[in-house]
């Protein structure tokens, strides 16, 4: 037949027939099947490798181009395609079509499986706020205070700017952008304490295999607001005469001042200070025990009393009782709120005319007066300039 038509295609019939158009030799032939029951169907017509004749099926006749079958030109289409897959080489055309599905259907497989697998990966991988969750039920638990402060600044300054970034997506540009951040405020100190936690954090996270590396490692330091100095000023001997002469017209509480000389006199930290129960103070050895849930590092440590301690320990002992807290709180059922402590001396270094924390009239000008997180650090300068090795400060200042 020289080219199949609609007409011919749709012709009623008795029996099964065959209407194929011509095509030269070595091409192949478009062909369709007629049944008295159902539509038209189209196929290829080819000999095979081994000299067989084979009819691919290309689908039905559907004049209305549904999406069920094939228009005429639809269906020659078809066959024009397998008509230049025969004539390429290819005689084994189904089994050639076969294998070409196999293939699809395995590269759909693989590409489902990897898209899978990214998909456990990205449900796997834990942000930023997920990490420090992580890492404060693992380690920040085991801290004095079971890691509250480090949770108030990363609540405060670094889980706001990268909590929601996945921790192996953090770069060096997201560690600096919470510094830098800090340095903006004017608070280079409070940038280095946030980056050090920040390389803590990523560390543990190392450590664990959570990301692979630390993004903070090639950050140094002093980069982050410059090179560490001394936080608090020192007083000089002649300051701290002064401060001895000023003191009364300071009007701190009389506890306050004994707290004072006592944290000089001592070198401990105003905290120990102020936990301090009389239990482990003896006047008469000299001796005061700084019990280990007191101390930062955990350990206990036993301070030796000079005569001038001694002084203002039996002075506190008259202002504050005989009972458990060497300074207890107003209903006496603990001790003493550490910053209540710090309020009375950040309040009396204002400036002329400025007012106190809590909006009090001015009060005369104290201009060597501590802060009472910098006493430890003019005790570790005096015992400096009594000549004793640098080195064993620390000591002195219970950091071992």
């Amino acid at each position: 037949m020289a080219r199949l038509t609609d007409k011919a295609i749709t012709a009623k019939v008795d029996k099964t027939t065959w209407l194929t158009e011509d095509a030269p030799k070595g091409h192949g032939r478009f062909s369709a099947k007629l049944t008295p029951t159902r539509p038209a169907a189209f196929y290829f017509r080819y000999t095979t490798a081994d000299g067989k004749r084979d009819y691919l099926p290309l689908g039905y006749y559907d004049p209305k181009d549904s999406s069920d079958g094939l228009t005429l030109k639809q269906a020659r289409a078809k066959s024009a395609e397998m008509s230049r897959l025969y004539q390429s080489g290819i005689l084994n055309i189904r089994q050639h079509i076969e294998d070409e599905e196999a293939h699809r259907k395995a590269q759909q497989a693989a590409e489902l499986a990897r898209l899978e697998r990214e998909e456990q990966q990205h449900r796997g991988r834990k942000t930023v706020a997920e990490l420090f969750e992580h890492w404060a039920a693992v380690d920040l638990i085991r801290r004095k205070d079971a890691g509250a402060e480090m949770r108030r600044l990363f609540n405060r300054d670094i889980l706001p700017l990268i909590g929601t970034i996945a921790a192996e997506d953090i770069r060096k540009r997201h560690v600096t952008e919470v510094t830098d951040a800090l340095l903006s405020r004017g608070v280079p100190r409070m940038a280095k304490v946030a980056f050090s936690s920040m390389r803590q954090m990523f560390r543990f996270a190392v450590d664990r295999d959570i990301v692979e590396a630390d993004p903070t490692a090639a950050i140094r330091k002093v980069s982050i607001g410059g090179k560490d100095t001394e936080r608090d000023r020192i007083l000089s001997d002649d300051e701290i005469r002064l401060l001895h002469q000023q003191m009364p017209e300071a009007k701190l509480l009389p506890t306050t001042e004994t707290a004072v000389w006592l944290a000089l006199a001592t070198c401990c930290r105003i905290g120990e200070l102020l936990r301090a129960e009389w239990q482990h103070v003896d006047l008469e050895k000299h001796e005061w025990l700084i019990p280990a849930e007191n101390s930062k590092n955990g350990k206990s440590h036993s301070v030796s009393l000079s005569e001038f301690a001694i002084q203002h320990f039996r002075q506190l002992h008259r202002l504050s009782g005989s009972g458990r807290w060497c300074y207890p709180n107003r209903h006496v059922s603990d001790s003493i709120d550490p910053r209540s402590i710090t309020k009375q001396l950040t309040d009396r270094q204002v400036k002329p005319g400025e007012r106190g924390l809590q909006g009090e009239p001015d009060r005369p000008t104290l201009f060597c007066f501590p802060a009472a997180s910098g006493l430890r650090t003019i005790c570790a300068a005096q015992v400096r300039r009594l000549w004793l090795r640098q080195e064993s400060c620390p000591k002195l200042r219970s950091d071992v």
